[in-house]
């Protein structure tokens, strides 16, 4: 009977070695032996592991003496400055060569108030390195080599290439205990709310990744970049097999607009706010999937506006390329880069059309005009600016808001005791609606007996009377 399978089993390996087989399906197969189960990686780390660098970040921080040390009101009190006590702190994780000429890619936070930074290769060289551009929203910094030699460099991937399964290798320097590689697989793609960024679409993995690895390479068998490792899933700080990295394709228009000289990096500006598509709303809008950006907002005379996009339509895809969340479509209009026209699957009342859009930057639609209010009005101390849409993407707010503004707050001032804060709007004071900054400081300039003032805080408006 055994003899009579194993031989059922022959045949049946031999009728499927006998098919025709994709030039696909043969990249991308399961061992077939037990000679191929005891292939290494060691080759292909050999070949890229030069390429992956430990950076090294120190920066100096005052300490508080005393809880009331940087108060000036405290500080009148007693007479005297209260002294606040200098220290150096360092940090410390990885990198990736993606350049001959010694530029580094690495995770913004990894770097971020730093004094001092320095990026030790594999061999145990030391490189003083300079910041070209660091994006805190993206959490991505590009660093630059100062070293007068080729050194060795990773190949930029396709990461929307990347599929579930495929085989990836993590490099980094967990621990700060030294290089260290790990394998596992892509586990899940396009995932979102894992950081407080800008947008949520991350490549996840169970190769283990712990603290230090941030800003490592996670790379494809064929020894190319797929992403920056950056974030890991734990309570208890270590790895658990859920690790999160930047897409490679995302890396790839952040280093053109440094390698273009650019001072920040500039995203696509919409014009609409969106919100991801529920169960209920798939449901009441007759779709097929729960997925895509519910648009909730148009701003009028912006790119969507002007494309034809109303609230209430869902987009699907963004060049042929499907939409799962509404942060899939920000990298998604992202990557595609500015100055790019791109077609947007609509689907609407279950008729599905497709309408184009060009990508442009946030306009300043009226100048910021910066003021610090000063004298005896409740804003003294308060620094306030005209709103557009490029201010609101800075100040990362909803880009359909309009008026002025509180950028930021002296501290100890009468306006962060009365308990004003950043990102207020102010809507309106006795009376007069507040529609700029001139306005604003030619009403302050009064000395009225009381002062009526309305904010707008996350969305709901306050009012208060001061005397």
């Amino acid at each position: 009977m055994q003899g009579i399978v194993r031989g059922l089993a022959v045949s049946a390996l031999a009728l499927l070695a006998a098919l025709p087989v994709s030039t696909f399906a043969q990249e991308l197969r399961v061992p077939q032996s037990a000679s191929e189960m005891q292939m290494s990686f060691a080759p292909l780390v050999r070949q890229t592991h030069g390429a992956v660098v430990n950076v090294y970040a120190e920066r100096m921080v005052q300490r508080r003496v005393s809880p009331f040390a940087g108060d000036p009101f405290f500080e009148q009190f007693f007479g005297q400055r209260m002294p606040n006590r200098t220290e150096k702190q360092s940090s410390l994780g990885s990198g990736v060569i993606v350049g001959a000429d010694g530029m580094v890619v690495t995770n913004n936070h990894v770097i971020d108030g730093a004094d001092d930074i320095k990026v030790a290769l594999s061999d145990g060289r030391e490189f003083p390195v300079k910041v070209v551009l660091k994006d805190e929203r993206l959490d991505l910094a590009v660093l630059k080599i100062d070293a007068k030699e080729e050194l060795p460099a990773l190949v930029i991937g396709d990461s929307d290439k990347v599929e579930v399964g495929d085989l990836v290798l993590a490099i980094g320097n967990p621990f700060g205990v030294g290089q260290t590689v790990t394998s596992g697989i892509v586990s899940a793609l396009a995932r979102n709310r894992v950081t407080e960024g800008d947008f949520g679409f991350f490549i996840q993995t169970d190769a283990s990744i712990n603290p230090g690895n941030s800003g490592g390479a996670l790379m494809n068998m064929k020894g190319e970049l797929l992403g920056i490792n950056t974030a890991i899933f734990s309570k208890g700080g270590g790895s658990n097999g859920i690790g999160f990295a930047i897409p490679a394709n995302l890396v790839k228009v952040f280093l053109a607009a440094a390698e273009r000289g650019d001072a920040s990096f500039e995203r696509p500006y919409v014009g609409a706010t969106f919100e991801p598509v529920t169960s209920d709303v798939a449901e009441a809008l007759g779709l097929e999937r729960v997925r895509g950006a519910l648009v909730v907002r148009v701003v009028e005379g912006g790119p969507a506006a002007k494309a034809g996009l109303k609230a209430g339509q869902v987009v699907e895809a963004v060049d042929g390329i499907p939409v799962e969340h509404p942060d899939a479509l920000g990298y998604r209009l992202t990557t595609a880069g500015l100055g790019k026209t791109v077609k947007l699957s609509i689907r609407d009342n279950g008729r599905e059309s497709e309408i184009a859009m060009t990508l442009t930057g946030a306009p300043e639609t009226m100048p910021r005009d910066e003021r610090l209010i000063e004298g005896g009005s409740p804003f003294a101390g308060a620094r306030i600016a005209n709103l557009s849409p490029k201010l609101a993407f800075e100040l990362r707010m909803p880009s359909e808001v309009t008026g002025v503004v509180i950028t930021e707050i002296v501290r100890g001032s009468p306006a962060a005791r009365l308990g004003f804060a950043p990102h207020d709007i102010i809507v309106s004071v006795n009376g007069v609606n507040i529609a700029s900054t001139s306005v604003m400081e030619a009403v302050l300039a009064e000395t009225p007996g009381f002062w009526r003032v309305e904010v707008e805080r996350d969305g709901q408006r306050i009012q208060q009377i001061f005397r």
